[in-house]
């Protein structure tokens, strides 16, 4: 029994009409590849009748940079052709045989199809691989008047249209725990305003998410990014082939301000992750990186080519994969194919956040960069960053202070970009975990950046993997009021590397330390370090005069099973993990920023979150003072000085 018909057609170059042609088989019948897929993935070509390749009809794509006609109304032109029937014979220069060669009807055969399936209840057509956009719409257009006449809803499947500039694109692609969607550019700002609003607003009623919560509660993204594209509306006028001193401004600028970086990207960064950063990995990356910029010209240049040529080899991951870097150039001018050739350039460190208005504060900030740079390209040496790239800008207060110069920069350049607008990321990206107040003093917990570690090979059960260490975690220590002669914090008996900032009695740390312990990590027989205890202990009189607890999980040893479903559940699970001790009376405790809870609620996680005691401050002599040469930003609790 039949499971569908397949129509041979291709394109007539010659006569500028469709063509079809018999498909002759041994068996008298065209057998499927067994499988499941679409008859349209499973025929035997290879059994039709060899074609030599000077005899193949045209399969490139046109080239984008050419300057393509304005499209024409397919579908009234179908109307009008199909109206009355007229007979006609397709000709070729094919059918014109010399003496010995194959006889016509062996090699005039078209080697593409048009499937029709009925399945699931429905009529599938596999579209067939065409090499320009006009044919793909005639064929569309001729499609549409039939199902119209004879009242039959189908589907559309197989190969998509041919990349052109002249149609817009709207891509929805399953992902692994998300759903991608690629929305067509944007040639103005409202346009842009429109798109994600509306983008948004129908992924919120088909009841999808552009955030999710840990099994700890944390509140994070969804994994998926939000990577923006810069081009054109047509290749050829993309800004960054016109002027490639664009893209090296964009670099430069990016290379000066880590905060770019890290405060828009997802919990996995470092040099094996999906984006790293032009200075992470190699260390000969930047040497070799100023070497290209000192081949591109300045302005304007008449070789799109060049800033392929330039920087392709250079902005890859370790590994060299041109696609999962921080600045992907492989649909800018790449040399493998015309569809690579798109003028397009992908950044791809910005996750998704959970608002439309904080993906446009994104726009709008890239938007401002670009119109600074063109005016005026930014010209400078790149800095080695070192050790502190990965220590420093762990930090939330650095990456805050490295925005706030952004800011400036933009305002000195003519751009009234606002600090207040990145506020929503700082408190998105370093949730702060509680705050504690005694003596005049306040310390307070956010949540710092740590880079996780692809690990070796290791044979498993289903094959050979490579795991990721997500057992160490960071977070930052806050104190204002601190009198640095007097006072010492301590996590877990150990001094804390406080650096003072540009306030007076205000100093930062991180503390790094591991939250639990997995069958596969570095250094497996460090265990985890949970809970942290901080202590404040007053040196000139040799006693803690208040502390605090975190606990990365519930303090009771509860284990999660599953995700929580939703906000609430979630704050359930952040709520229980703070505790205070050992205060002197009058101590002052401040909850965490709840935006989802009533003030009643926030109080009664006060409570489970702190415990305050009145007891008389216990004696406790300074640890001493540890020097790490290499991260002197942060205090890594895996680490034993000698």
């Amino acid at each position: 029994m039949p499971v569908g018909f397949t129509l041979p057609l291709k394109w007539n170059w010659y006569n500028h009409v469709w063509q079809s042609g018999p498909w002759e088989f041994r068996r008298g019948a065209m057998f499927l590849i067994p499988g499941n897929s679409p008859i349209g993935m499973r025929m035997p070509l290879s059994s039709l009748p060899w074609v030599a390749p000077e005899r193949r009809d045209p399969q490139e794509p046109q080239s984008l940079f050419k300057d393509l006609p304005k499209l024409a109304d397919y579908f009234g032109e179908v109307m009008q052709r199909y109206s009355t029937f007229e007979e006609k014979t397709a000709t070729s220069d094919l059918n014109e045989q010399e003496p010995g060669d194959v006889p016509s009807r062996y090699v005039d055969v078209p080697h593409t199809a048009i499937c029709i399936e009925p399945r699931n209840g429905r009529l599938y057509l596999f579209m067939p691989p065409l090499s320009t956009l006009e044919h793909y719409l005639d064929l569309i257009a001729t499609i549409e008047i039939v199902a119209e006449k004879l009242a039959l809803p189908v589907v559309i499947e197989g190969y998509e249209p041919p990349r052109d500039y002249r149609v817009e694109r709207l891509m929805v692609t399953p992902d692994p725990g998300v759903i991608e969607v690629n929305i067509h550019p944007s040639k103005n700002w409202p346009e842009l305003v429109e798109k994600t609003e509306i983008l948004y607003q129908n992924a919120y009623l088909s009841r999808l998410g552009t955030e999710k919560f840990m099994l700890d509660g944390r509140h994070t993204g969804t994994g998926g990014g939000n990577h923006i594209t810069i081009g054109a509306e047509s290749p050829a006028d993309s800004p960054l082939l016109r002027r490639p001193d664009l893209l090296r401004s964009l670099i430069t600028y990016w290379q000066h301000h880590p905060g770019l970086s890290y405060l828009f990207s997802g919990m996995f960064i470092g040099p094996t992750s999906q984006a790293p950063r032009v200075d992470e990995g190699r260390d000969e990356k930047l040497y070799e990186l100023e070497i290209a910029f000192q081949q591109m010209p300045a302005g304007e240049v008449p070789a799109p080519w060049l800033v392929d040529r330039l920087l392709r080899h250079l902005l890859t991951d370790i590994t060299g994969n041109t696609h999962r870097a921080e600045f992907c150039i492989d649909k800018l001018y790449s040399p493998d194919s015309s569809t690579g050739r798109l003028g397009i350039l992908e950044l791809r460190a910005f996750e998704m956040p959970p608002h439309a208005r904080m993906s446009l504060v994104q726009t709008v900030l890239l938007r401002a960069l670009i119109a600074w740079f063109w005016r005026k390209p930014y010209q400078h040496d790149l800095v080695r960053w070192g050790t502190e790239l990965h220590d420093r800008f762990m930090l939330p207060h650095y990456v805050r202070q490295d925005l706030i110069s952004v800011v400036n920069d933009l305002k000195r350049a003519g751009y009234p970009f606002e600090l207040s607008w990145l506020e929503p990321f700082f408190e998105f990206r370093f949730p702060r975990y509680g705050v504690m107040m005694t003596d005049d003093m306040e310390l307070e917990l956010r949540f710092a950046i740590e880079p996780w570690h692809v690990l070796g090979e290791e044979v498993t059960s289903t094959g050979t993997a490579r795991y990721v260490d997500s057992s160490v975690e960071r977070l930052q220590v806050k104190v204002t009021g601190f009198t640095a002669g007097r006072y010492v914090i301590a996590c877990n008996g150990r001094r804390l590397p406080l650096r003072p900032t540009n306030r007076i009695g205000e100093y930062v740390a991180g503390v790094r330390y591991r939250a639990w312990q997995p069958p596969s990590a570095l250094h497996p027989t460090i265990s985890p370090h949970v809970p942290l205890i901080f202590d404040v202990i007053d040196t000139w009189n040799g006693h803690a005069v208040g502390g605090c607890t975190y606990h990365v999980a519930h303090p009771g040893g509860r284990s999660y099973e599953r995700f929580p479903v939703n906000s609430f559940e979630a704050e359930a699970r952040r709520i229980s993990r703070f505790w205070d001790y050992g205060h002197t009376p009058g101590a002052i405790i401040k909850a965490p920023m709840a935006q989802t809870t009533t003030e009643a609620v926030a109080d009664q996680a006060l409570e489970q979150r702190f415990r305050i005691h009145t007891d008389a401050p216990r004696p406790m002599a300074p640890p001493l003072e540890e020097l790490n040469n290499d991260f002197p930003f942060t205090l890594d609790l895996r680490y034993q000085h000698r």
